[in-house]
């Protein structure tokens, strides 16, 4: 999001902006940086791929380095054929923090989770959450939704029906149903602090991770109509999950960003990886987390990684290495 400003106190919600997004490859057992694309204060990063073609959207939070801009451009960027990433498309937003593509049919959306309620900020437009269309090669605007501070979505299946989940700080975190024309709010899962979700299968039933920051993360069991909760899966501080299938074991890590506000919140926390046993999860291990983001899973050179996004030191400086991980699963 920022880097550090030396003659500046500490502050999460301070830095230069202005800063590039770090492109890495897998080479010879390790993440090796191959590229730099200008990415001021970035939030998020998604691939997909739409037409045949390669695609990178930056969700992009502000510029500058205070006071700050935050009705930016989000940037998206393409892979032509030399393997060269050149900017694409740019799309005026509101405090930016993530992207996610998804498709109903022969419909293409882009969903941009952004929006901020701070004193003395007002968005030139409307500032709030929005999914976009792909018409022509181009995104254009599809559906607006009430988000004033979004964080997060996700996109699933369940008895037939789309359904859109979406975790928002100020407003509330809704899972929204396609009917067919847009997408109808279905069931709120929290009035605010809300931060992501993920929908998966497992023992022929249906089910949602819910993690709110101020609160109890929590598993939700789909019984037909509605999403019950099920299980609690910790407490304050949650931000990201991430979600892997080892032959017949399923795991869940749970990452946690903060505790308490700025500028005093707590960064160094503990995260979880959880084990699926009897209809639970189980904790196997815990391990440090320093402001973390976010979290996934991958395989390469027949190993299981995680990769873990950190963001803040203890002294809530910015200057924090994200880690990978090689697992053993195999025992877990």
């Amino acid at each position: 999001m920022a880097e550090d400003l030396p003659d500046r106190a500490p502050d999460m919600n301070g830095g230069n902006a202005d800063v590039d997004a770090l492109l890495h490859r897998w080479e010879g057992g390790r993440f090796v940086e191959v590229d730099r694309l200008p990415c001021p204060s970035g939030e998020d990063a998604l691939s997909f791929t739409s037409g045949g073609r390669n695609y990178l959207a930056f969700a992009n939070l502000r510029t500058g380095k205070g006071p700050y801009e935050t009705d930016v451009n989000s940037l998206i960027y393409r892979e032509d054929e030399d393997g060269e990433w050149i900017l694409d498309e740019t799309l005026p937003t509101f405090g930016a923090k993530q992207w996610h593509h998804f498709s109903i049919d022969d419909r293409e959306f882009l969903a941009l989770a952004q929006g901020l309620t701070m004193p003395g900020l007002s968005p030139k437009g409307h500032g709030r959450s929005v999914i976009f269309q792909r018409v022509d090669g181009r995104w254009e605007e599809f559906q607006v939704l009430g988000g004033r501070w979004g964080y997060n979505w996700d996109h699933f299946r369940v008895g037939g029906h789309h359904f859109l989940a979406y975790a928002d700080q100020v407003t509330p975190s809704v899972v929204y149903r396609w009917d067919g024309d847009s997408f109808v709010p279905y069931q709120t899962f929290a009035e605010k602090f809300g931060r992501s979700f993920l929908h998966f299968s497992q023992d022929g039933e249906e089910w949602l991770a819910f993690a709110c920051i101020n609160g109890d993360s929590t598993l939700y069991r789909w019984n037909g109509e509605l999403f019950e909760p099920h299980q609690s899966l910790g407490g304050l501080g949650g931000r990201e999950f991430a979600l892997h299938r080892h032959g017949e074991k399923l795991f869940l890590v749970r990452i946690c960003f903060i505790q308490g506000r700025p500028p005093v919140a707590k960064t160094d926390l503990m995260s979880q990886l959880y084990r699926w046993h009897d209809g639970k999860f189980e904790v196997v291990e815990e391990f440090p987390t320093f402001g973390g983001t976010d979290a996934n899973f991958f395989e390469a050179d027949g190993k299981t990684f995680l990769v873990v996004a950190n963001s803040l030191t203890p002294d809530v400086r910015f200057r924090q290495d994200s880690i990978v991980y090689e697992l053993s699963l195999d025992n877990a």
